[in-house]
């Protein structure tokens, strides 16, 4: 990628399409088409300064690009409806993935490489592991609506007879980090954790109903929103071979880790209280997420990736103790 290439961002007000935009940027990034809703008030401040050639309203996009044939070289699809609590598959199935397939025949027909947001949802329980191999995509049964979206479209990607010139589905895991302040229910344990410790000294984590697991010892694959931005990049400067990669750290810690490292970050006692998970999540609750990291690795992907620790540790003290956008 060049300075002056023009890059497409699809979700670009939102959490890590916020964070995407900033970081092009950082990197000299400025011909830049931010995609999205752009009504929503609560995401406006994601890109106060941030510099870009055109805001462009998410229904309007693919009329506009028409208009403006060859102008885009890089889309990143990082837009969608996110909500794992949604269960009318409609809205997720308009957002996830035909909005993903029009974007998808756009960078076809137009020769743009595209890397696009895919999700750890798509693994459901874990029953076929945490590997982004092809072969069992079409065995995954995710647990709600939103997964089934994301899985449904990575699944008409591979099928597809022709394809972007380069294409990565990235299967995020639990990402966290600046810029998700206007997600509410959906924003990240840390965040959550974080405002029940200055509001109240204590963490409230879900309480375990798995008799394999013990209260807090849940595990997810946390990783900072800056590797997953990095790895977005990475895969579209470099271009190994296309298809799905795992987007995590590859080392899945408990969420008593995670309060741990917000008590140590803001240097108070840990005070951990346990609540029953609600009732309409409880049955797709993941106990368990780890991604294999095995193929961006041997594509030549070497960056080590932020500690859950460390990751904490700057979130909070740059970010989230000062309401700091990034």
């Amino acid at each position: 990628m060049q300075k002056n290439d023009v890059i497409a961002v699809t979700g670009a007000a939102g959490f890590i399409g916020s964070y995407l935009t900033g970081y092009l940027n950082h990197l000299g990034f400025e011909q830049l088409i931010l995609v999205d809703d752009f009504s929503d008030e609560t995401k406006s401040s994601n890109l106060k300064d941030k510099k870009y050639l055109h805001k462009i309203h998410r229904e309007q996009f693919f009329e506009w690009q028409a208009t403006h044939p060859g102008l885009i070289n890089y889309v990143f699809h990082l837009g969608a409806r996110t909500d794992t609590t949604e269960m009318d598959y409609a809205i997720h199935k308009k957002w996830n993935l035909d909005y993903s397939k029009l974007i998808w025949e756009l960078c076809t027909q137009n020769n743009i490489p595209l890397v696009y947001a895919s999700s750890a949802a798509t693994y459901g329980n874990g029953e076929n592991g945490y590997v982004d191999d092809h072969d069992i995509v079409a065995k995954l049964q995710p647990l709600n609506p939103y997964g089934i979206s994301k899985n449904e479209f990575d699944l008409w990607a591979l099928r597809q007879p022709s394809s972007p010139p380069f294409w990565a589905g990235l299967k995020f895991f639990n990402v966290f980090g600046p810029n998700e302040y206007h997600k509410g229910r959906m924003a990240s344990v840390i965040f959550h954790a974080f405002n029940q410790v200055k509001d109240k000294g204590l963490v409230r984590l879900f309480r375990s109903h798995d008799p394999g697991y013990k209260d807090g010892e849940q595990m997810r694959d946390f990783i900072y929103v800056k590797d997953v931005v990095q790895i977005c990049i990475w895969l579209m400067e470099h271009q190994p071979a296309s298809g799905l990669y795992n987007t995590g750290t590859g080392n899945a810690r408990t969420f008593k880790d995670l309060a741990k490292a917000i008590f140590t970050t803001l240097q108070q006692p840990e005070n951990i209280e346990y609540i029953d998970t609600p009732t309409d999540i409880r049955d797709k609750y993941q106990y368990f997420t780890q991604a294999d990291m095995h193929k961006l690795r041997s594509a030549g992907y070497t960056h080590p990736f932020y500690s859950l620790e460390e990751g904490v540790k700057e979130y909070v003290k740059e970010y989230l103790a000062t309401g700091t956008y990034y």
